[in-house]
């Protein structure tokens, strides 16, 4: 169901990126996709007709686990199930935990969110993390991280949070 894309497909995906999430949750455009430079990091994308994209997910595949960084559906293909296929298929695929980020529960929308991915199979790790500045003049975000299988215990979480601020922000050490 998903394929693997190569960077000169991007263009298709970073339209569907910037209409999905707020701009302080995804790099400038150069910056996003320069990623595709980075072995660890893939794209996969749900085809619709004529090959349009109906859906992607980035993720990072690292040594201890799976980190989903972004995962959008097109506007016009939400609420048919495709989320949830996608996340079935790269969880079910997987060997490793599956982490992701996911804003507070502080409105509508990221509970909505949240829920969505419980009922998928994540458990919310409330543990203080905050994703650092995505390039620059964007800001840092209080997040939470969601996991598959399970919640992850304190030292579990650190391990995530430094590969994560090492790996993908390319910190020298994780912030609090």
């Amino acid at each position: 169901m998903l394929e693997q894309i190569k960077s000169k497909e991007f263009d298709k995906i970073f339209d569907i990126m910037k209409g999905s999430f707020p701009e302080d949750e995804y790099r400038n455009y150069d910056e996003q996709l320069s990623l595709f430079d980075d072995s660890d990091y893939a794209v996969y994308v749900l085809r619709g007709e004529n090959k349009s994209v109906k859906a992607f997910i980035a993720v990072w595949n690292f040594t201890e686990f799976l980190y989903v960084e972004h995962f959008a559906v097109a506007p016009k293909f939400r609420s048919e199930g495709i989320g949830a296929e996608i996340l079935n298929e790269v969880t079910s695929n997987s060997d490793k935990i599956v982490c992701l980020e996911v804003e507070p529960p502080e409105s509508e929308m990221p509970k909505r969110r949240i829920n969505f991915y419980k009922r998928n199979g994540f458990f919310l790790n409330d543990f203080p993390y905050q994703q650092p500045a995505l390039s620059k003049n964007k800001k840092p975000l209080k997040l939470f991280l969601m996991t598959s299988e399970n919640t992850v215990g304190k030292d579990e979480f650190e391990k995530i949070k430094n590969v994560l601020y090492h790996k993908v922000y390319k910190l020298q050490k994780a912030q609090n």
